[in-house]
């Protein structure tokens, strides 16, 4: 064996199945998410949903997620990846359960926002234990497993959305019978991590204390995730402002004792808002993007695209070794030039009018994400490794929360406002016949009374649409539209962060993987 191959051998001699098994439980999630993403306009139809609504359930989604991750990253050194993949395993299954108990418009919303919401707890316990072991059986070449581990990702949003494909659109069967679906692969990844031995992270293995592997996230690190805390707390849990606050405030205390007032890093710091962004324009947009381009085509249109794009994900996030060798790029290069592209492939969606314009433009799009997600744990892994599954783990919380708060329900409102006020514009006295009599509204932003979800459907559905009809649906297809313009911004702050990181990776000599002992004298 070359030195090179020898260098970038795993750790255990399970390591191929540890990660299959990873692969198969994300599986698992993406094809869930994908045919949850895609019945969002029958729950709308059946339940009379505004898109702020059906945003806010598909956040809950993604606020699941944040604290399945963090929670278990903060435990998995210590109780084992075993236990929480059991519980995972059986949090998927009751998932279900809850979600078909939405029956009646009365019941529906909070059924499916506790569903949406114990699925994704689920989804995030597994991430808690794959990305750390993922990190810990290949340490020489994290970037590019990870991705190979989150390739998984787009691989369930492909099988996901065919499903919802050929059940929805072909054969029209009830959402609860495409929903039952994900149950399949949740079993598999439930037999592959069975009786696996399972290593320990870098930090663990030394004897790292907890507290010692918090420092680096410190004070800094926490305040992101504390703040996204204030908003779940005012948001989903509609608790007051002043609760949201007192609960931070708490764990800024409980923070700083543990570290011992430990500011913590200051790029760690900017990595985690980063992240933040990349939970919301990536993961936000994913979670829309089916409802949106269904809308300015076809249902089956928009299938296809979102179909489209997880398959040049799933393709490419096996190249990202490869990438990197061929192209001489740092993981930090890499995510510069993805947030360009994101960019180019949202401004260019916004202004689609054909199909074929929208392969193009989506297809963009898909190139520059697919990178974002598994890059940041790498860069993350291999500059702290005295941090354990603690840094990534509480990253990965941070970017899904910041989807489910920020990333879904914003694109949501800003679908209801910009679809409401070009209605406005173009036919007042019909905005007055179908606007929702409860306002959207979205943080510190103006609340608007959105189109109401039933007659919008009633206005997509007539087969001799009245002028006042035509008016709605252009409208909302207006909506759209500017929603991927102002999307689009998000991805460019993305861009100007990663050029600051690289220029201040570059004026310390370049990027390079930490050892335990190398961190500690920096």
């Amino acid at each position: 064996m070359s030195n090179e191959h020898a260098n970038l051998a795993p750790v255990a001699p399970n390591a191929q199945r540890l990660l299959w098994a990873g692969f198969a439980a994300i599986f698992a999630a993406g094809v869930g998410f994908a045919i949850r993403g895609g019945i969002f306009d029958n729950w709308g139809k059946e339940f009379g949903f505004t898109a702020t609504q059906l945003g806010a359930i598909g956040g809950a989604g993604f606020t699941g997620f944040c604290f399945g991750i963090i929670s278990g990253g903060l435990i998995v050194d210590k109780v084992g990846y075993g236990k929480l993949v059991l519980t995972a395993f059986v949090l998927h299954i009751v998932s279900a359960f809850v979600t078909f108990g939405a029956t009646t418009p009365a019941n529906a919303y909070q059924m499916l926002t506790i569903g949406m919401f114990i699925f994704a707890f689920a989804n995030g316990t597994l991430e808690a234990v794959a990305n750390p072991l993922v990190a810990t059986l290949f340490p020489q070449n994290r970037t590019h497993y990870l991705n190979i581990l989150h390739a998984s990702w787009p691989a369930g949003l492909v099988v996901g959305s065919l499903l919802g494909w050929i059940l929805d659109d072909k054969m029209g069967l009830n959402w609860k019978t495409q929903l039952s679906l994900y149950l399949i692969p949740t079993v598999a990844y439930g037999l592959m991590f069975i009786g696996q031995k399972m290593p320990k992270s870098e930090a663990s293995q030394n004897g790292a204390k907890f507290s010692e592997m918090f420092k680096d996230v410190g004070l800094l690190g926490s305040l992101v995730g504390c703040y996204l805390v204030t908003l779940f707390c005012s948001g989903p849990l509609g608790l007051p402002a002043s609760v949201g606050y007192g609960i931070a405030g708490v764990l800024m205390i409980a923070v700083a004792v543990i570290t011992k007032f430990s500011l913590g890093s200051i790029l760690l710091f900017v990595l985690f808002v980063t992240h933040a962004l990349i939970g919301a324009v990536e993961l936000g947009t994913d979670g829309w993007i089916q409802n949106i381009t269904g809308n300015l085509f076809t249902s089956e249109q928009g299938k296809f695209l979102f179909i489209w794009t997880s398959a040049i994900m799933f393709s490419l996030r096996f190249c990202a070794h490869w990438i990197e060798k061929n192209l001489k790029l740092s993981p930090v290069g890499l995510l510069v030039i993805c947030s360009i592209l994101a960019v180019v492939g949202l401004r260019l969606a916004s202004g689609m009018q054909t199909f074929v314009m929208a392969l193009i433009a989506l297809g963009i799009y898909a190139v520059g994400k697919t990178f974002f997600w598994p890059t940041m744990l790498a860069v993350v892994s291999d500059r702290y490794p005295r941090s354990g599954a603690i840094a990534i783990s509480i990253m990965g919380g941070i970017g899904m929360l910041s989807a489910g708060l920020i990333g879904g329900p914003g694109l949501g409102y800003s679908k209801d406002r910009y679809a409401a006020e070009s209605l406005q514009q173009t036919n007042p006295a019909a905005y007055q016949t179908v606007k929702a009599a409860a306002p959207s509204k979205f943080l510190f932003l103006d609340s608007v009374n959105a189109i109401d979800g039933t007659k919008l459907a009633e206005a997509k559905e007539a087969k001799t649409p009245t002028v006042e009809q035509k008016a709605i649906v252009l409208a909302d297809q207006t909506g759209d539209r500017m929603t991927l313009k102002a999307d689009s911004f998000i991805p460019l702050a993305m861009a100007v962060i990663f050029l600051g990181v690289l220029l201040y990776f570059k004026s310390i000599g370049g990027y390079k993987v930490l050892k335990l002992e190398e961190q500690a004298t920096t």
